[in-house]
């Protein structure tokens, strides 16, 4: 097992996984969870998936970068993640990944012809050689109706194999609804 890193700047008995996965359905309050947990972090690196595509995005954009405040270090990296976590993953400073079901859809609806299962798998075999903590945001895209289009349906499934194989290399997985978090999984 990994070493358990101490959140820097709180009660040493608070502790965050080197590796946190926090699930939700959409403004469930996932993100503001995952910020407060890296909220005493002296130095903290927030790594965007989301693109301004449109006008609505750029104001959820926005509306996050404020929510977040200062204090936060500013990555924005929609296709690479596995790369850009590996480049900027240290022991003292947390990342926040926001979010992976974003991720997803870049590599969906990319331009580019890309192989989603292999980036997928590129992703979660880097997750044990990265120097923690990191909390992944993803969405819980899997508890409503089958979608009714093929485009759907494959994000969903992805996004549900995603999820899997990410909770499965992370210590801490906790599920978020209405606000209030719910511990799935516990490395304590």
């Amino acid at each position: 097992m990994r070493h358990v890193t101490p959140l820097p700047g709180a009660d040493q008995s608070v502790r965050l996984a080197p590796l946190t996965l926090i699930l939700g359905g959409a403004r469930s309050g996932k993100s503001s969870y995952a910020e407060a947990l890296l909220a005493a972090a002296p130095e903290r690196l927030y790594l965007a998936t989301g693109q301004a595509g449109d006008d609505e995005m750029a104001e959820r954009i926005r509306h996050h970068q404020e929510r977040r405040g200062d204090g936060w270090i500013t990555v924005e990296e929609p296709l690479d993640l596995a790369a850009a976590l590996s480049r900027h993953a240290r022991p003292d400073r947390p990342i926040l990944v926001d979010c992976l079901t974003l991720w997803l859809s870049n590599l969906l609806l990319g331009e580019a012809d890309v192989d989603v299962d292999a980036e997928i798998a590129r992703l979660v075999g880097a997750l044990p050689d990265l120097a923690g903590p990191i909390i992944f945001v993803s969405n819980e895209v899997g508890q409503g109706i089958v979608p009714d289009n093929p485009l759907a349906r494959r994000f969903r499934d992805h996004a549900g194999r995603l999820n899997q194989a990410v909770a499965a290399r992370c210590q801490r997985v906790v599920f978020i609804a209405a606000g209030l978090p719910l511990l799935l999984k516990d490395f304590e």
